[in-house]
């Protein structure tokens, strides 16, 4: 066996060795991109889930003025004990 021909067979190892690495490392990403749109699906269905649960200014409105109207009513109570 000549040089030339131990050379060919050294670099025909080396080139198939990092075939398989290339591969596992595209796989590998393949993964990782299908795991990163799950992910983002996830994210997203969370924000519309957070979005929709907040309350609304008009509902907000009519809980403060039917809590400023107790209050009213418990101040007024309040004057009629402190007159006594």
């Amino acid at each position: 066996m000549d040089t030339q021909m131990l050379i060919n067979i050294l670099l025909g190892a080396v080139a198939f060795l990092g075939g398989i690495w290339v591969r596992g490392i595209a796989d590998s990403m393949k993964d990782l991109k299908t795991v990163d749109i799950e992910l983002a699906e996830k994210v997203q269905s969370i924000e519309v889930l957070v979005a929709g649960q907040y309350v609304k200014r008009d509902e907000l409105e009519k809980l403060g003025s039917a809590i400023f109207t107790k209050l009213d009513r418990i101040e007024a109570k309040i004057d009629l004990k402190v007159d006594k």
